[in-house]
């Protein structure tokens, strides 16, 4: 071995720890503060679970807004088809039972390729000028906040739609009731359907054809009728035969029907003002325009709210934007877009403060 070889073994024989000799023994916790530890975790995993729930806003579906002209999409489909055609619908739509009649058209649940949709049909040839203005209404306002438009055909007189099996608003209450949804009737989520409605008329005041009155709604029951309740819980309006174009720079507003219209739901500007001894005619009664939709805001959310635990509390928090609504005077009630700015201010609102008591019980 030379001598330099001989140098490296004896240091590395100096450098390596005597057999036996082991480095300091790790701490071990005590037992009372590892389960203090593992209780703030928990605590903080919770915390963050339950403040996702009460403040994650609903996550974005689908809608037709995003295809374009001419195109729909249902569902979470992910692609936009073009609108059905007269052969189509004759070939391919499968009625299978009548689900509703009005005035205007007959509506049946019909099946197109293994997908359940409606199918209207218009009811009488002297409405048919009604049933392409509904036509005409949904052709142009395809939203998020309106119907899905499937096809149509005018030679036939029909329209197919996006089929809501939870039907009408106002079968709410009976929807509620069921145990699959049951879970769903909250404060918080019987806002966001007083905030959807209020956003529908919004749009419609201020939809891409100018400023439209929803005159289907001379009473409560007539008013929900006019909206489908989705699978997702949300609201899309429904019955666009009624909305005529209120015109300021020219002057014209509107009247809804040719009728007297009585009671208290509807606004004071809608009734007869010339009293009980002058009998009703068309030709004098005074048009008005959207704020006539305002007047019966508060009215439509006092039902969707209903009577469920903190409800009461959104009433209070609404009672100022209400009185307003309520002003006999047109001019002096809110639009709709500053009702539904309040709404969304009070949703926040009352989250923030559901949050804080959340932590505080943490």
């Amino acid at each position: 071995m030379s001598p330099s070889e001989g140098l490296a073994e004896r240091s590395a024989m100096e450098t390596r720890p005597p057999e036996g000799r082991k480095g300091p023994a790790p701490r071990e916790l005590p037992p009372a503060v590892g389960l203090l530890l593992s209780m703030a975790l928990m605590n903080i995993l919770l915390y963050l679970c339950l403040d996702r729930l009460v403040t994650a806003p609903r996550s974005p579906t689908a809608h037709p807004g995003r295809c374009p002209p001419g195109h729909f999409s249902m569902g979470q489909a992910a692609t936009c088809s073009p609108w059905l055609s007269c052969e189509q619908l004759r070939t391919e739509v499968r009625p299978l039972k009548r689900v509703g009649e009005g005035a205007v058209k007959t509506v049946f649940l019909s099946e197109w390729k293994e997908r359940k949709v409606a199918l209207s049909r218009l009811t009488r040839p002297e409405v048919r000028d009604d049933f392409l203005h509904g036509l005409r209404m949904l052709q142009a306002l395809q939203s998020e906040h309106v119907v899905t438009l499937v096809g149509y055909c005018e030679d036939d007189d029909t329209i197919l739609t996006e089929y809501h099996p939870l039907g009408s608003l106002g079968n709410l209450e009976a929807t509620l009731n069921l145990a699959k949804y049951r879970s769903l009737n909250t404060w918080q989520h019987r806002l966001q359907l007083a905030l959807g409605y209020v956003a529908i008329l919004d749009f419609l005041h201020r939809s891409p054809l100018g400023t439209l009155v929803m005159c289907d709604s001379s009473d409560l029951p007539k008013t929900l009728s006019q909206y489908l309740l989705t699978a997702n819980f949300s609201i899309v309006l429904n019955d666009l035969d009624a909305l005529p174009l209120v015109n300021r720079s020219s002057g014209a507003l509107v009247k809804c029907g040719h009728r007297e219209l009585r009671g208290d739901f509807v606004a004071p500007e809608q009734l007869w003002p010339f009293g009980e001894d002058m009998p009703f005619q068309d030709d004098l009664m005074p048009a008005y325009d959207e704020k006539s939709d305002v007047w019966k805001i508060p009215d439509v959310s006092s039902f969707l709210l209903g009577h469920v635990e903190g409800s009461d509390m959104v009433r209070f928090h609404l009672f100022d934007i209400h009185k307003a609504c309520k002003s006999q005077v047109p001019a002096e009630r809110p639009t709709a877009q500053a009702v539904l700015d309040t709404y969304q201010k009070v949703l926040n609102l009352l989250r923030d403060t559901a949050t804080s008591q959340t932590r505080e019980m943490l």
